[in-house]
Order: C-alpha cells, then structure tokens, then sequence
C-alpha cells in the first residue's frame, strides 16, 4: 500500500508537470521548472527512504534493496518524458508569438528590426512581414538596411512580384531605396534570366536620383555575358565610359567577366585584348581572374598557355585554388591523360591545396574508365577515413567499374558500405549492381535487386528495363521479356531501338522469325531512330538459315520504305 500511494504521488506530480508545460503557459520559465523538478526529486527521494526505513522487509512488495531503485526509475521517466514535453513546447511555439510579446514588452524598436533582418536571412518571410507591418502601426518605419535584406530574401527565392510590392511601397511611405536596393532587385531579375526588366530598372534608378555603381554595372555585364549577348554587354560598357567621371569604375571584375565571355565564344584574341588593357592599366590580376584564364586556355585546348598562366600565377605569389586544380584535372580527365590527372592532384596536395568533391568525382570516373577501379576503390576509402562522405555518383561509379570488370563481390560491398554510410541507394546505384549481376549471368540475382528497387521506392528506368529485357531474351525467356515490355509501358516508359533490338534477337533465337520482322518493321516505320543493328540480327538469322530471299526481300522492303 506503501507502494502505491508512492505511484499516486508520482501520477500528481505528473499532471502538475504536464499542467506546467503545457501550451496554456508558452511563458513558463523553463529554468524554474528545472528547479520545481530538482525539489520534487529531493523531497521524493526523502519520502522513499522514509518508507524503505519504515517498512519492514519484504512487505512493500520488494526484494531488499529494490525498492529504491525501482521507485527512483519511475521518477527518472516521469522526469524525462516532462522536460522532453517541455522542450516540444518551447521548440513549437511560434515565432510571431515570441516577437508579439517582446513587442509589448520593449519600447527599442531596434531589436525588432535586427529580428527581421535575422528572419530574413532564414528565409521566414511571412513571419518578417508580419513584423514589419506591426511596426508600421506602431509609427516606425524599418530603415532601408533592414528592406534590403527583405528585397533580397524574396529575390533569392525569386519571388520578384513581392520584392517589387516591397520596392514601389519604400518609394511611395519610405524609407527612400538606395542602390543597394536597386542592385539587389536588378540581380533578382538576371538570376531569373529577364535582363529586358533588369536593364528597365537599371534605367529608371536616374528618375529616382540614384547613381548606379560598380557592383550595377557588373552585374548587368555578367548577366548580358551569360545570356551570350556579349556585344550587347560590350555595348553597355561603352556607354557607361562616355562618360569619364565612370572610367575609374571599370574595374578587374568586369575584365574578368568579359574575358571568360570571350573565351566561351572561342574569341581569344578578344581575351588577349581585354587582359592586355588590364595590365596597361596597372591591374594586379587575382586567383578568380587566373582561373578563368586558365579555364579559358584549356576549353580552347591551348594547355601550354594554361600552365604558362600556372606558373605567372606561383611567381607572382597567388595561392592556386581548388578551381585552378580542377580545371587542369577536368581537361587531363577529358582527354583520357589519367597520369596527368593524377600528376595534377599530388602537386594539389604537395601545395596544401585540399581536393573537393568535383576532384574526387572527376578522378574516380577516370580511373574507373580506365578500368583501375581498386585504384577508385582507396580514394573512396580515403575519403571516408577523412570523414568525407561521397556523393552517390563517386560510389556508383566504383560499383559500374567493377561490374564491368566482372568483380561482383567487390560491386556488392561498395554498395553494402555505400548503406553503412547512410548515402541513400538511387536508380543508377541498382543498376550497376544490376549490371554487375547480368555480367556474370546471375539473371535471378538481378531481377531480385529489381524487386528490391521496387520494395524500396527506387523506380526502374528505361535502362533498367532493356538491361533486363536483353538477359531475359538471351537465356530464351522471350515471354518474361514481353511481361517486362509490358510493364514498361504500364509505368509510363517508351520502349526504344535498345528494347526492340533485344526482342527482335530474342525472337531469332526462338526460330520465330516472322515475330522478330513484325517488331523491325513496327519501329522502322515508328519514326525512331534505327540504327544497323536490328537489321544485322535479321539478315544474320536468315543467311544461317539459307533464307538469302528473305534477306535480299528485306532489303527491298526497306528501300521501298
């Protein structure tokens, strides 16, 4: 009986806790429940001690010495799954709720609008609105630091037309926009590829009395450059530099937007001009204006410039980056020169030089391409030693690279290890394994792993299909084939000339020729793209069958067609 009014003391305490925390009292001090719980603990461990004390042993229902521990267990949940309720609570509470009592509670206004600044930057905007328009009926405007950043939150996740509402209402009640305004709108525009309006606003900032600036110009010449307008950016420029007062304005950036437009248009000489007028000029040439000098050398497969650029870059004491480290290893990767690939990363690490994941991805795909995938295979391990955990893409390619090789035990504990690591199993992963199953004819192996695919949300694609599809037809399994065709068409796949290839090969191989000619003659005239494949197998067939009418009968059909 002891015991049980124990429990019910325990079961009050509860409710007390759970009244306490509950969200009819949001402002509850969480420091004072801390120490209501302290106390609760002190005074039921007296209370416990009192009856184990008092209690003679055996008839509170306990062996000697349970009793204590099993009473403090029963506490220990109750105290935990409160301050578990209790942190629910607080995290769930809104933030308008919190900020709706600080402003009844503060008279500096200031506060709210570094809050609206910080809720901006998380990209809470319908709370930060809400906050500003409260302001706004308290008598106090935000500053224009305090829009901008809101301009900008709403350009980043391209919702121009509240950003506009935000624009036009600063220049009917205030605060005035100022240039970093206007940049950050004209911005907005280019990200989303409308440079008309972005130059429309770039014009209307005068009608305001708002002088662009350097950043203005840039970002209207970078955005003219990417949409390929690279005279009209030309253009642009020189209108701004009628006027002399701007010539000081023309600064390295925009060379180096010019310049990496140039060499994207294979325009070298343009380049060449363009670096030249900066070095007239006296302009020390930064890692970003070296790297697109590089860059632009190598996609224009000048590498004895690109290096040449390398070594300035050392001479002159800039640090190369991973940028310039990854466009030597891209262009060596391009060209199938591994060795030179691998070259360019030891000389990354030997300078302190850490590798991304572009590195290791452009790596491993080499080496795996290469057919050295035990060489991909430490790289991958190295990264996991260093606590990088790869893209799927790094690990696919390991396990296609061993399917290819036919090494299927290796295959399988990329991807095991690849589950280890948490990274999520995609479409591409299955069908490497897949394919690395079908390489050794382990046809029940594959159609498990799509069965898997299935079970796990993975859907099969049309590579999927057609590598099932081509075993299924080889082992002679022309009706499982035709239930996997059917299926395709079902998930919404269009079956291509790989499909079909494998059913007309299927069919052949069955001795159902006139099966196989239906198929042929059902994608020739299906508009799709038939290359000589198809038409081998049925001429080869025929010939193996002393059918050489038929074969030449084909051919005529096919001219005729």
């Amino acid at each position: 009986m002891a015991c049980a009014s124990h429990y019910s003391f325990f079961a009050m305490a509860a409710a007390r806790f759970s009244s306490l925390s509950s969200p009819r009292h949001p402002i509850f001090g969480y420091d004072a429940i801390v120490m209501f719980v302290k106390d609760l603990a002190v005074n039921v461990r007296d209370s416990c001690q009192q009856m184990v004390q008092g209690s003679p042993s055996g008839s509170n229902g306990f062996d000697e010495g349970e009793a204590p521990r099993a009473v403090f267990n029963v506490l220990d949940g109750i105290i935990k799954s409160t301050l578990d309720r209790l942190k629910t609570v607080r995290e769930t509470l809104s933030v308008p709720e919190i900020i709706l009592a600080k402003i009844s509670t503060t008279t500096d206004f200031r506060e709210l609008e570094a809050a609206i600044r910080l809720l901006s930057l998380e990209g809470k905007l319908d709370v930060a609105l809400w906050l500003r328009s409260k302001l706004i009926t308290n008598h106090y405007v935000p500053d224009v630091i305090t829009h901008n950043h809101l301009v900008n939150a709403f350009c980043k996740v391209g919702c121009l037309e509240k950003a506009d509402y935000l624009v036009r209402e600063m220049l009917a009640q205030g605060p005035s926009p100022n240039c970093a305004t206007f940049n950050t709108f004209i911005k907005g525009y280019c990200l989303k590829g409308d440079v008309d309006k972005a130059l429309s606003l770039f014009s209307s900032m005068a009608n305001y009395g708002i002088k662009p600036n350097r950043i203005t110009c840039n970002i209207l010449i970078h955005a003219l450059c990417k949409e390929g307008l690279v005279e009209g950016a030309r253009n642009f420029l020189a209108e701004i530099l009628k006027d002399e007062s701007e010539r000081k304005q023309i600064d390295l950036i925009t060379s180096t937007i010019l310049m990496d437009s140039y060499f994207k248009n294979g325009d070298i000489a343009e380049a060449l001009d363009q670096l030249t007028k900066l070095l007239q000029e006296g302009k020390q040439l930064d890692v970003v204006a070296f790297n697109v000098l590089i860059h632009g050398f190598c996609s224009n497969q000048e590498i004895k410039l690109a290096f040449s650029c390398f070594g300035e870059m050392i001479k002159r004491g800039i640090q190369p980056d991973v940028v310039t480290c990854n466009t030597f290893i891209s262009y060596f990767c391009k060209f199938g020169a591994f060795d030179e690939a691998l070259n360019m990363l030891s000389i990354m690490l030997n300078m302190g030089v850490a590798p991304d994941c572009i590195t290791y991805k452009m790596i491993v795909q080499g080496l795996c391409l290469r057919g050295e995938v035990d060489k991909a295979a430490k790289i991958l391990s190295c990264m996991l030693e260093n606590s990088t955990i790869p893209e799927p893409v790094i690990w696919n390619s390991i396990i296609y690279g061993y399917g290819k090789c036919g090494d299927t035990k290796n295959a399988l504990s990329i991807k095991e290890k690849m589950v280890a690591f948490g990274v999520p199993l995609n479409t591409y992963t299955y069908n490497a394994m897949i394919y690395a199953l079908l390489k050794e004819e382990n046809i029940n192996g594959a159609l498990s792993l799509k069965r898997e695919m299935d079970q796990s949300g993975q859907v099969p694609d049309l590579v999927t299909y057609n590598m099932l599809v081509g075993a299924t037809c080889n082992l002679g399994l022309i009706q499982f084939a035709l239930q996997l065709h059917d299926e395709m068409l079902r998930r919404g796949y269009l079956p291509d000339v790989v499909t079909y290839t494998e059913l007309i090969k299927g069919y052949c191989l069955k001795g159902q020729d006139k099966e196989a000619e239906e198929i042929f003659f059902r994608i020739w005239n299906s508009g799709l793209q038939v290359d000589h494949v198809p038409c081998h197998i049925l001429v080869k067939r025929h010939c193996r069958a002393e059918g050489l009418k038929q074969s030449l009968s084909l051919f005529d059909n096919l001219l005729d067609g």
